[in-house]
């Protein structure tokens, strides 16, 4: 394992540069780092040569001399030259934020999709900093920031690199191309389609395995693990529940503050998700002491994509670990534990509430000649009736709005006994 040092440039001054470093800590734990010194500055203008002040430096200096430390990161992001200059300075390796940020993806990314999306971001970072990184690898050979495209594309020339990333977004071009036709078969069925979204290791993938492991006929579990950006990758499930009353369901990539514009540019492709869901189910880490600066963030990366007018719901989790009491401002709202059985329950319940108010009993004399119109309700919608009569099957159903649409034909105000 290696020692790092946490560098905080304090830019803004708007109060949060201490959950901004427990947040970079908790970033440089996910790559395996082990963080033995925390060092902040305020700062009214940015050094161009270092960043920060040259006296601050060398203090950071002493400090990775004495003890032993491998690596500085940064939370701000920091220019080629700077990077340089810092690394002659301190003699070790030097990153920023967002060059963490892209080697944690690197190491996650499993799907084809998700490394030509990393490789892409990569490559945006690295263009307008090819000399400083180029030197700073050759310095100190491989290691954080070298996965990916690595040392061999630093040194292409930017011309090259251009040309390495118009490659890799044609094939990105591919396969988001399937995932489109996929997604349109989703619109056009009746079925309510809900995205999880949320802050990293808030909860999202343990409630969507528990929605699939409870209410789903199917087997396939996302990644779920007590770390910061456990999966990148979208997954889609149906849930049906005993009620039938069915529903599609994504889980998606979290958030974190500070998330490398780059990097949401790469996947934009991967939170259109986001965009064409009915529904948020918006996941919250309520032992979290910053959960609402948490919520904010996620909001305002939605807004990022595009997301602003679909309609939220709130789902406080770890409710096993708050250890004061919360007050929720966003509603609707429940808290709960995923980990325990009946919070899942009253979990589920609560979506289905919520997915579900705004759909309408509906009476539909369908005739015989049209079975396959029974066979899809059965299927997609929660059946409160069923009857067969002279005319064709009697159906009491409840529907929304849009899948009355698709009704009207059979709609029939006729009340059968």
């Amino acid at each position: 394992m290696q020692n790092a040092i946490l560098v905080g440039p304090d830019l803004k001054q708007d109060g949060f540069i201490d959950y901004y470093m427990e947040e970079l800590k908790n970033l440089a734990e996910a790559r395996n780092l082990d963080m033995v010194y925390t060092v902040t500055q305020s700062l009214k203008n940015v050094n161009p040569a270092t960043y920060i002040g040259i006296g601050k430096v060398q203090e950071i200096a002493d400090f990775v001399s004495n003890l032993d430390v491998d690596i500085v990161i940064f939370n701000d992001e920091l220019s080629g030259s700077q990077i340089r200059n810092l690394e002659e300075i301190l003699n070790c390796r030097v990153i920023d934020r967002t060059l963490l940020i892209l080697d944690i993806f690197a190491t996650r990314a499993k799907t084809k999709e998700a490394m030509l999306q990393v490789e892409i971001a990569q490559l945006d970072y690295m263009k307008p900093r090819l000399k400083g990184l180029c030197e700073s690898l050759n310095r100190q050979q491989g290691g954080i920031g070298s996965r990916g495209p690595g040392e061999k594309k630093l040194e292409l020339d930017r011309r090259k690199i251009e040309k390495e990333r118009t490659n890799l977004e044609n094939e990105l071009k591919k396969i988001v191309k399937s995932r489109q036709i996929q997604r349109r078969q989703r619109t056009n069925s009746a079925l309510l389609k809900a995205a999880i979204v949320g802050y990293t290791n808030a909860g999202k993938s343990t409630l969507m395995n528990v929605l699939v492991e409870n209410y789903a006929k199917t087997e396939k579990h996302v990644k779920a693990q007590d770390m910061l950006f456990a999966t990148l990758e979208t997954a889609t499930r149906k849930i049906s529940p005993n009620s039938n009353k069915n529903y599609i369901i994504t889980d998606t990539v979290g958030f974190v503050s500070h998330l490398p514009h780059g990097l949401v540019e790469a996947f934009k492709s991967t939170l259109e998700e986001i965009t064409e869901a009915d529904f948020l189910i918006h996941i919250v880490d309520g032992s979290n002491p910053h959960h609402d600066r948490q919520i904010q963030i996620t909001h305002q990366t939605l807004e990022d994509i595009g997301v602003i007018d679909i309609p939220s719901i709130y789902i406080y989790n770890k409710k096993d670990l708050i250890k004061t009491p919360i007050n929720p401002h966003h509603f609707p709202h429940i808290i709960v534990s995923l980990k325990d059985e009946q919070d899942i329950t009253l979990a589920q319940h609560f979506i289905e509430e919520q997915l579900f108010k705004n759909y309408q009993k509906t009476s539909l004399l369908i005739p015989f000649k049209d079975g396959d119109v029974v066979s899809k309700l059965n299927q997609e919608a929660h059946i409160l009736s069923q009857s067969y009569e002279e005319d064709g099957t009697y159906i009491e159903v409840e529907l929304s709005q849009l899948q009355r649409t698709n009704y009207d034909a059979y709609v029939t105000k006729k009340r059968i006994k």
